[in-house]
Parts: structure tokens; C-alpha cells; sequence
């Protein structure tokens, strides 16, 4: 029997991030509101925006699933219910789940919905997969921590279940992102959505009397401990649908969309490359392109392939930084193209960072192109001249010239 192609799912962490997700190729979406979602603070969707990104996703045939993954405590649940039947009225697609007692009221108050386990309940094994397809699980998101051929046994062991992996995006130094530093530190839980990401910190230990510190190193690196290296499987895309994986999950619903533009297009077109029945060496050579973009241009904190395939020596820890600043910058989105006259449209931009005249940028667009250009004019949407623009108080809209169109949601940027 032919295998189905593995869905592309991607974060959404409002709706213009959902719409740039959809636009560059997922195949699904996942989101959800603060006070049931594992992302309680950068999150800004309202029910209203709920209900509007589900039917966006459904107009286009594709899915939408409802996040209620926190690890809930007993004055959760009085609320769940409300939530649940409010959520039944919107149709999403699936909810996301990692609470047994949540997953309990969720059953008897919707038993037709189709519910995914989150990566929370730490699904490692064929025995758990097999556990929770009898509570009625349709699709496993398996542990972060698991290696590929125990993927492929899981997969094997369970034939009826679908199992979903993470593919690119942040690691956590907790198991499967069940961290309690956070709480800890500043009574914020991260069970609960609510993370500070203490392991992204620099630490110190100071000695009692206070007169001088002691950096903390595990070698000559420096002081981020606890900082993982991101997770980046673009060049394992091959090999991972093999396995029968159903599903790929891009992680990073806090991320922009200049982001989700760059990772989502990337994974849509690895893809699309093993069913295209692309030349081995010319897939290489595109796949390992794509990597170098996203390496390269992208704010990330160094990219590993975890645990998938990372052997359990390799160091994925990142003692340098936080974080890796790019020597690209997200200049802005289309929002708008119109035809002026034969071989000219109007591009609208809203703009993020800034633009400036004689600026040298790169357009992405959602089939992934790269287009270089040179900013030889701009205008407001008065259609006066103006030399730059900027990305202050919400930032600023300015109407660009290109002799084709250009698809809404595509990005720009510039080298510094």
C-alpha cells in the first residue's frame, strides 16, 4: 500500500503568523488560547480570532488543531468544560492534549473529537503508544528524546496509530519540555505556558561574602549551561519519511513570521523533493542549500540533530550564547499587490525592521524563490516618494513597483 505523504505541521501564534504558515506550505496548523495552551504569554489569540483561524484553514483544505496541553491542576477544571463545549461549536480538526484527567472530560463531554497527544505525556515506547490508542488517542506527538530506530519500531509496533515528530525548532533541557526552573525561580510555570526559559540564561555562583564571583564553565566556552542547541532535521527529511512518520512539527508558535516564512517554505520544499522524484545529487545539492539558508539567516542557537540522530556523546549544548544573531534582518511583509498597467504592481509592504533607498534585499516567497532586488523607489500609500521607512508603532506601510506579481505573505529582507 502506498504511504500517505507526512503532513507539514507549523505553530501559529496569532493570525497573521497562521495565514504566513499556511501560505508557505503547511498542512496544518496548531494554536490555541492562553488559558489551556502551553503558551500562555506570547499568545495572542482571542475566540473570535480562533473561530476565524480554524475556518481560514478549513477554506483551504487544510487542518487546524486546538491546543489544550497544559499539565492541569484541580482549578483548571472547572473552566475545561465551558472551554470544551465552546471549542466543539468552532470544529477544529483536533485538540492536542498531554492531561489524562483533561483528556477524561474532554471524552465525555465531545467523545466524536479526534484528540492528539502532545509530546508532554512523554510517549517513548510501543507499550505507551499502545496504551493510549486504547483511551481513544488517534495520533501520538512522540518524545523529543527518542532515536530514529526506535521511531521506526514504535511506528511498526502500532500500524493504526499516526505518529508525529518534531523536526526543527527549540530543545528544551527538561524531558520533553517538563520544566519546573521557571516556577522555581519566578513562579511562572512552564507546565502550565508560562515559561521564562531560564535555561537560555547566563549563570554565575557568587561565594558567600559577595566580594567577587565565580563564573560557572563546563570548559573555556562560557556559562550557558543549561542552553540546547536547536533541532534542524531538513538534511534527515529523506530517511525520517521512510519510517512512516505522519506527521513533521515545526516548533515555535513565539517565533515571527519572518521565521515561519523561511522554516515552513524550507520543509515544504524538502518534501515535495522525495515525492518529485528528483535526481539524488540535485536533491543533495537543493537540501543542503536550504539548510544553509536557514543556518545562515535566521536568528537560532545552533543547530543539532538532537536526539534523532545525534549520537549521546555529542555535545548539543550551546555554552557560547543565548542566541546567534544572523547578518540578515526581516525588512517586512506583502500585505497587498495590485496591477497597475502591463508588466507593474503595486506591492504594499508593511515594514518590520526598516527600508531605505538603494537597500540590496531578498523576497521570499511562499514557493519558496528567492528573488534579489535592488530598492530603487518607494512610496506611502499616498503614493508620495519617500527615502525610508520604518517598522515603528506597528509599523509603517510603503507601496514598492515589480514588473510581476508577488504573492501576499511573502518576506524581505537585507544583508547588514
Amino acid at each position: 500500500m502506498k504511504k500517505k505523504k507526512p503532513e507539514l505541521l507549523a505553530p501559529a501564534g496569532n493570525l497573521l503568523k497562521l495565514k504566513t504558515a499556511l501560505a508557505f506550505g503547511a498542512d496544518a496548523v496548531y494554536f490555541g488560547l492562553p488559558d489551556f495552551s502551553l503558551r500562555a504569554r506570547i499568545n495572542h489569540f482571542s475566540w473570535q480570532e480562533l473561530a476565524e483561524g480554524i475556518e481560514i484553514a478549513h477554506k483551504q483544505k487544510k487542518r487546524a488543531y486546538v491546543t489544550v496541553n497544559i499539565l492541569a491542576h484541580n482549578y483548571h477544571l472547572d473552566k475545561l468544560k465551558a472551554h470544551i463545549k465552546r471549542l466543539k461549536k468552532l470544529k477544529p480538526d483536533a485538540l492536542i492534549v498531554s492531561d489524562p484527567g483533561v483528556l477524561k472530560i474532554i471524552k465525555k463531554q465531545w467523545p466524536k473529537v479526534e484528540i492528539i497527544l502532545s509530546t508532554q505525556a512523554n510517549a517513548s515506547n510501543s507499550s505507551a503508544v499502545k496504551f493510549w490508542s486504547q483511551q481513544g488517542i488517534k495520533r501520538v506527538i512522540l518524545s523529543r528524546e527518542l532515536s530514529i530506530n526506535e521511531i521506526k519500531e514504535i511506528v511498526k509496533d502500532n500500524p493504526k496509530m499516526e505518529v508525529e515528530t518534531f523536526a526543527h525548532g527549540a530543545m528544551c533541557l527538561a524531558y520533553s519540555g517538563r520544566c519546573f526552573l521557571s516556577q522555581y525561580f519566578l513562579s511562572r510555570n512552564a507546565n502550565l505556558g508560562d515559561c521564562v526559559q531560564p535555561c537560555r540564561w547566563e549563570y554565575e555562583i557568587k561565594p558567600k561574602n559577595k566580594e567577587e564571583s565565580l563564573i560557572v564553565g563546563e570548559d573555556k566556552n562560557g556559562t550557558y549551561l543549561l542552553n540546547s542547541l536547536d533541532m534542524c532535521l531538513i538534511k534527515r527529511i529523506d530517511e525520517m519519511i521512510k519510517t512512516g512518520i505522519s506527521a513533521f512539527k515545526i516548533e515555535g508558535r513565539a517565533k515571527s513570521v519572518y521565521y515561519l516564512a523561511n522554516v515552513v517554505g524550507a520543509y515544504r520544499e524538502a518534501i515535495d523533493l522525495h515525492y518529485n522524484k528528483t535526481k539524488i545529487q540535485e536533491r543533495k545539492k537543493k537540501i543542503n542549500f536550504l539548510y544553509k539558508e536557514l543556518e545562515t539567516k535566521l536568528v537560532h542557537r545552533g543547530f543539532s540533530e538532537g536526539f534523532m540522530f545525534g549520537n549521546k556523546k555529542d555535545n548539543k549544548q550551546n555554552f557560547k550564547d543565548s542566541k546567534s544573531t544572523p547578518n540578515w534582518e526581516f525588512c517586512g511583509q506583502v500585505i497587498d499587490c495590485k496591477k497597475i498597467e502591463k508588466d507593474k504592481y503595486a506591492v504594499t509592504f508593511k515594514v518590520h525592521n526598516s527600508l531605505k533607498i538603494d537597500d540590496k534585499l531578498e523576497l521570499i516567497t511562499p514557493s519558496y524563490n528567492l528573488k534579489k532586488c535592488r530598492l530603487k523607489e518607494m512610496f506611502d500609500l499616498a503614493y508620495n516618494e519617500v527615502l525610508e521607512a520604518h517598522g515603528g508603532g506597528g509599523g509603517q506601510k510603503v507601496i514598492i513597483y515589480f514588473k510581476t506579481p508577488v504573492s501576499v505573505y511573502s518576506v524581505l529582507r537585507r544583508r547588514f
